[in-house]
C-alpha cells in the first residue's frame, strides 16, 4: 500500500509540476526539443489511466505487479528529473541577484555553449520516455482497463467559491498579512483599479490565500462591493462581465449584449470603491483584459483586484501593480496539514507506522497544500477499508 501511495503521490503531482512556470520556461526557452514536455505528459497520462486497475490485480496477477514496480522506477526517475531542472533554474535565478534576472534567466535558457546541463538533461529525459512507452506498450498485453486515474483528483480543476474553512489552513498568516496589507493600501491609478496577482503553481494554494483575505473582517469595513469570479480557462469578455454583475447584485441577468451587461455594471460601480476577485485566470491576450476592464474606470480610487494565475505571464497581460509569487509551505506546516486529514483528530502518534509511512508521502508532496490533503484523505480512506477503522 505504502508504494502504491507514493506513486499516486508523485502521479497526482506531475501533471501539476509539468505544468510550472520553471518547467514550461526550461522547455519552452531552452535547445530541447520541443515535443519532449508534452511527450512526457503523454506517458504519465497513458500510466495513469490504468494505475487503479493494476493496483488492484496486483495481487492475483505477479506480471501486473511486475510491470507497477517498473512503472514506479520509470516515474521516479521522471521525478528526479522534474527535480533537477526546478533546482537548476532555482540556482540560475539566485546568481542573478545583483542582474536583471528576466536577461539572465533568458541567456540561460538559450546559450548553449555554457550549459551543459540542457544536454545531459534532454538525454535523460529521452531514456525516461523510452521506459515509459515501453511499459504504456504492455498495458493492452496485460488487458488493464481505463479509468480516471489518480493524477487527474489532484489537476482537475473545479468552480471556486469565496468560501473558506479557516481552521482548515496552515502556513498562510505571513503570506495572508502581506496580501492584506497591499488589498488595504491606497496606492494605485486613480483612473483604474490597482490589480494584484497572486501567481504559483496548481495546488499551491492560491485560491486559499485569496478566500482568506476576501473573508477578513477589515475588507467589508474598507470597500463598498466585493465580488467573486471564478474564470477558469475560457476568457469570454461577455461571460465574465456577466458573472461580475452577478456577483454584484447577487440576481441573474438576461441580458445578452456586452455593452448592455457592461453599461450595468458600470452603474453599479459608479463611485464605489470595490473588490473584485478574478480566480484562476489562463489569459494571455491583452485585448480581451482591456475590453473587460472598461467598467471598472467608473469605481472609486482605492478599488483592487485580485487575480490568481499559474503564468507569469497573466500578471503582465493585466497590468499588475503588484505580484505576489506563493511559495511552498513549510516542512513543519506540511505536516501539520497533511496530519490533519490523514488521521484521527490530527494525531500520527496513535500509530507509529503511520507516523512513518506519513512522513514518507509528504516529503513526496514538495510542499503543494492540495497535495497533502488529497493524498492525507488517501491514506485515511484506505486505513479505514483495510482495517475497518480510522487509526
Amino acid at each position: 500500500m505504502v508504494g502504491e501511495l507514493f506513486l499516486s503521490a508523485f502521479l497526482g503531482l506531475a501533471f501539476e509540476r509539468l505544468a510550472s512556470i520553471d518547467i514550461v520556461t526550461f522547455f519552452r526557452g531552452g535547445k530541447l526539443k520541443d515535443d519532449l514536455l508534452k511527450k512526457l505528459e503523454i506517458k504519465l497520462l497513458s500510466i495513469n489511466a490504468v494505475f487503479n486497475d493494476a493496483e488492484e490485480r496486483q495481487m492475483r496477477d505477479p506480471n501486473v505487479k511486475a510491470w507497477l514496480d517498473e512503472v514506479k522506477d520509470a516515474v521516479y526517475e521522471a521525478e528526479d528529473l522534474l527535480d533537477e531542472i526546478e533546482t537548476e533554474v532555482y540556482k540560475t535565478k539566485s546568481e542573478s541577484e545583483f542582474e536583471n534576472t528576466s536577461s539572465k534567466v533568458r541567456n540561460f535558457f538559450t546559450n548553449v555553449s555554457v550549459n551543459p546541463f540542457e544536454k545531459k538533461i534532454e538525454s535523460r529525459i529521452e531514456d525516461v520516455l523510452n521506459k515509459l512507452e515501453f511499459l504504456a506498450n504492455q498495458v493492452e498485453l496485460l488487458e488493464l482497463k481505463k479509468g480516471s486515474g489518480i493524477g487527474g483528483k489532484l489537476s482537475q480543476r473545479l468552480q471556486s467559491s469565496s468560501l473558506v474553512d479557516e481552521s482548515s489552513i496552515y502556513g498562510r498568516d505571513d503570506d495572508k498579512n502581506v496580501l492584506t496589507k497591499l488589498v488595504l493600501s491606497d496606492n494605485g491609478s486613480a483612473n483604474h483599479p490597482s490589480v494584484i496577482t497572486i501567481v504559483g503553481m496548481g495546488g499551491l494554494g492560491k485560491t486559499t490565500l485569496v478566500q482568506l483575505v476576501y473573508n477578513d473582517k477589515r475588507m467589508e469595513d474598507h470597500f463598498d462591493l466585493k465580488a467573486w469570479v471564478c474564470v477558469s480557462e475560457e476568457f469570454d469578455v461577455r461571460r465574465v462581465t456577466r458573472a461580475i454583475l452577478e456577483a454584484i447584485t447577487l440576481s441573474n441577468d438576461d441580458a445578452r449584449d456586452l455593452n448592455a451587461l457592461q453599461v450595468k455594471l458600470a452603474e453599479k460601480l459608479m463611485g464605489g470603491k470595490f473588490l473584485l476577485v478574478l480566480d484562476d485566470v489562463w489569459n494571455e491576450n491583452h485585448s480581451p483584459w482591456e475590453v473587460l476592464r472598461n467598467p471598472f474606470c467608473y469605481g472609486a480610487p482605492g478599488s483592487k483586484i485580485l487575480v490568481t494565475t499559474r503564468s507569469e505571464r497573466v500578471a503582465s497581460t493585466m497590468y499588475s501593480a503588484e505580484i505576489l509569487h506563493l511559495k511552498q509551505l513549510s516542512e513543519e506546516d506540511c505536516w501539520m496539514l497533511f496530519a490533519a486529514h490523514a488521521f484521527n483528530k490530527g494525531d500520527p502518534l496513535a500509530n507509529p507506522r503511520l507516523n512513518v509511512i506519513g512522513k514518507k508521502i509528504v516529503k513526496k508532496c514538495k510542499g503543494l497544500p492540495l497535495a497533502l490533503k488529497t493524498l492525507g484523505s488517501l491514506l485515511r480512506t484506505r486505513l479505514f477499508l483495510e482495517n475497518g477503522k480510522v487509526f
